[in-house]
């Protein structure tokens, strides 16, 4: 019982106060990558510390006195278990299915929210394979529409789409830097990081970690993206064109330039932030490595 209070004590300090001390940070907007690992760290953490405290509050006595390996030797799955043992009752096998399903839960919203995901970007790309123009000039498609809007549509086909209006005002380059933007946004994946955070959301509503974490990672590949147009032009050029675009709303399941939250990310263009200590690096690394062993150290001991 010690055990199930400590972890669902640890459960709640990461899913609720852990994460609104994450999201008031300045450091993340300096080293978004970072902070992306961070979140990613935390639902993980969340995930499996509350796994293991549905596990311990539904231990019969005799579990508990051995731990985790208990509940193995019981269900015949450890090495160690006698061969002698009863076959493992229903209520053995609900006990050790109640923290799977747990487990299971997020990774099935990966799945629909993917599935879903995917099909919209494929209902776009079939709707631009009729109404869209090639540019080849700028590894794109042109789309005659009068809204500045320059977004892609990320996996396996990835495109990237401007619009006619976007090219009206863009200059050249402008327009340059937000292609540049676009496309750090398809070579890295970022819809997957997106899928993520919103699956981890769904699967545990109303958790200030869900939603935080998908607030915050949509800004943070958004930034991610910038320092990647950032490497080869001005930020003034970036910034500008961000402006330019803002207005302009991305499809369902695209990332556009314009994106989640323009003005702070042109005032951090603008303000070119310094990244933080090789120190600090290290210690969020650490403690983003630590925070879901710590569970299992607590949980898996006799």
């Amino acid at each position: 019982m010690i055990a199930a209070v400590a972890l669902a004590g640890y459960a709640v300090f990461v899913g609720v106060t852990v994460s609104f001390g994450l999201a008031r940070a300045e450091w993340p907007h300096r080293a978004p990558v970072l902070a992306v690992l961070a979140w990613l760290g935390l639902m993980a953490t969340f995930v499996i510390t509350t796994a293991l405290s549905v596990y311990h509050l539904a231990l019969t006595e005799q579990h508990v006195h051995d731990g985790l390996v208990g509940l193995l030797n019981a269900c015949g799955l450890a090495h160690d278990a006698p061969h002698a043992e009863s076959a493992p009752t229903l209520g053995d096998v609900l006990v050790l299915a109640a923290p799977v399903v747990i487990l299971l839960l997020p990774l099935g919203w990966l799945a629909r929210c993917t599935w879903k995901a995917r099909r919209a970007r494929q209902r776009h790309l079939d709707l631009l394979a009729l109404v869209g123009e090639p540019a080849p000039e700028y590894g794109a498609t042109v789309l005659d529409h009068a809204v500045p809007a320059v977004y892609c549509l990320p996996g396996r086909h990835g495109r990237v789409v401007i619009t006619q209006g976007a090219l009206d005002v863009l200059s050249e380059p402008q327009l340059r830097a937000v292609l540049e933007h676009e496309r750090a946004h398809i070579e890295g994946r970022h819809h997957l990081l997106h899928a993520l955070a919103d699956a981890f959301c769904r699967a545990f509503p109303g958790l200030p970690l869900g939603w935080l974490a998908k607030e915050q990672m949509a800004l943070l590949v958004e930034m991610i993206a910038d320092d990647r147009a950032l490497r080869f032009h001005p930020p003034e050029v970036l910034a500008t064109a961000m402006c330019e675009v803002a207005s302009g709303r991305a499809p369902q399941a695209a990332l556009g330039a314009g994106g989640s939250g323009a003005i702070i990310r042109v005032r951090r263009v603008l303000t070119t932030p310094t990244r933080p200590p090789r120190v600090m690096w290290l210690g969020v690394l650490a403690a983003t490595v630590a925070a879901p062993l710590l569970p299992l150290l607590v949980a898996c001991g006799p």
